[in-house]
């Protein structure tokens, strides 16, 4: 098995070289956007291959928490820019070379993220500067079904560090909110026992008018509104705060308590029994896959009949359609008027946007719309196209979660952490593994950051709503929501 392994790893360096041809970027100097970085307790020394999508997103998250970044790419022009706009080291070439890791300071990273798009590439970065690096750790995308099975596998015997799939990532947050269509958006913590959902708040409903400590009181005391969204602001609520039209409000609870008070305030809570899905990509075969387990019915609208064929044979429980889904006959005759939730997922934004605008205007549909372009973003917003997907977003979230667990590993791990109103609030799970000033401590006595809120403590395998008098213990896990972004350890929700 290892003689055939290190065969492998020499075929693909053969046959990739070292890309001497190709020149490379020197750091430039500091720019302005660098001085509203948020400092970590330890910049560290990271290097990315690819600078895609998926790659251009890390790397703006990451150069904003002020690590010493260095990328490797083949495209000379996305190197540049990447450059440009982040002040990082830009080298172009193969980021399978040795050579090229040598360059980019593979001795003395701490972490090498491959995200590029050919994932046998990517393992490949990982097995080299795993030999190359001093115990470096390495992250590597991959998106292929095939692997997918095999994760786990793959992961132990190469050492990596961690295995990411966005497009997997993505259908499980899609499914989420099938399950759920009344949300715009649910999160998942504590092992899927504690949630933060969010939705809008429909004229005439219950929850208007009155002061949340009023709600807490009459509806559930086990949900807690962490969250609210007027506008272009967004705002951490105290007792006194009083919810209106239009508002979208998040709420932390476990999954049957948030189920028992939507119920009580008149939100629809069952799943969706039937998904239309436009586009026939890795994460359509992922979340039909998912959602046929549940019963759900599913249609895959793809027009590329190759793909359509293969999906016929992966996806027995549901039916692929081989059509334009952008074809408004075609979609009509397919049941959109009766399909419970509408789904745009193909490569194109424009396309994805206008579907589900059409969706909208003629089905009560729940809609979900992929989006890679933030510069949408205000755009979207004023159209209420229900939930909007970035699946770059959400393997960025789970590769600077893995970073700042990295940086302190004693005091708290982050366990998990969520992106929230464009990056403006950050929702974190802190596993709280020593004594520190908030162990022990009734939470009222804590001098808390402003903007700041303890929404959930898991103790001893009990979720805990806090009130004043609970405490944070050793060995349990804490959920905050925060505009204060960049918090690395539990200690830092202190002022």
């Amino acid at each position: 098995m290892k003689t055939h392994y290190t065969l492998s790893v020499c075929c693909f360096l053969c046959f990739f070289g070292d890309s001497k041809d190709f020149p490379k970027r020197k750091r430039r100097g500091k720019q302005k956007n660098r001085k509203e970085t948020v400092k970590p307790y330890k910049a560290m020394q990271i290097i990315i291959v690819g600078c895609g999508n998926v790659g251009g997103t890390i790397i703006e998250q990451l150069s904003k928490e002020g690590h010493n970044i260095s990328v490797i790419d083949m495209n000379a022009a996305k190197v540049q820019q990447t450059a440009d706009q982040f002040d990082v080291l830009g080298i172009v070439g193969n980021g399978a070379s040795f050579t090229k890791q040598m360059e980019a300071g593979i001795e003395k990273a701490d972490l090498l993220i491959a995200v590029t798009g050919k994932d046998e590439l990517n393992l490949l970065c990982c097995v080299i500067a795993k030999k190359a690096g001093n115990n470096c750790n390495t992250i590597a995308r991959v998106r292929n079904p095939v692997y997918s099975q095999k994760i786990d596998y793959i992961r132990n015997e190469m050492g990596l560090s961690m295995i990411i799939n966005p497009e997997l990532a993505a259908a499980m947050e899609v499914g989420r909110l099938v399950k759920f269509p009344s949300a715009i958006e649910i999160d998942s913590f504590a092992k899927g026992k504690v949630e933060i959902l969010s939705f809008r708040v429909a004229e005439g409903n219950i929850l208007c008018n009155g002061p949340l400590k009023d709600i807490a009181t009459k509806y559930n005391r086990d949900v807690l509104v962490c969250m609210v969204e007027r506008g272009d602001e967004v705002i951490i609520p105290d007792g006194n705060f009083v919810i209106q039209e239009n508002d979208i409000v998040s709420v932390v609870a476990s999954s049957k308590n948030a189920m028992a008070f939507f119920r009580k305030i008149g939100i629809f809570t069952g799943k969706a029994k039937s998904v239309m899905i436009i586009g026939g990509g890795e994460t359509a075969y992922y979340l039909a896959a998912y959602l046929s387990t549940m019963g759900i019915r599913v249609k895959i609208v793809e027009k590329d009949k190759e793909r359509c064929e293969e999906l016929t044979e992966l996806l027995p429980k549901a039916m692929v359609i081989c059509g334009d889904g952008t074809d408004r006959t075609l979609l009509m005759e397919e049941g959109l008027k009766s399909t419970e939730a509408f789904i745009a997922w193909t490569n194109f934004d424009e396309e994805n946007i206008m579907l589900s605008l059409f969706a909208k205007k003629v089905s009560g549909a729940k809609l979900i719309t992929k989006v890679h372009r933030i510069s949408y973003d205000e755009i979207i917003a004023e159209l209420n196209l229900g939930s909007i997907m970035y699946p770059k977003h959400i393997t960025a979230e789970s590769i600077v979660r893995y970073v700042r667990a990295m940086q302190n590993s004693i005091g708290s791990n982050v366990e998990t952490l969520y992106r929230l109103c464009d990056n403006r609030v950050e929702a974190l799970e802190f596993k709280v593994n020593e004594q520190s000033k908030v162990v022990g401590v009734p939470l009222q006595e804590l001098q808390l950051k402003s903007n700041l809120l303890i929404c959930s403590i898991k103790h001893r395998g009990k979720i805990i709503t806090p009130g004043g008098q609970d405490r944070i213990s050793v060995g349990d896990t804490v959920v905050v929501v925060t505009t204060n972004t960049g918090l690395d350890d539990i200690r830092d929700i202190l002022k």
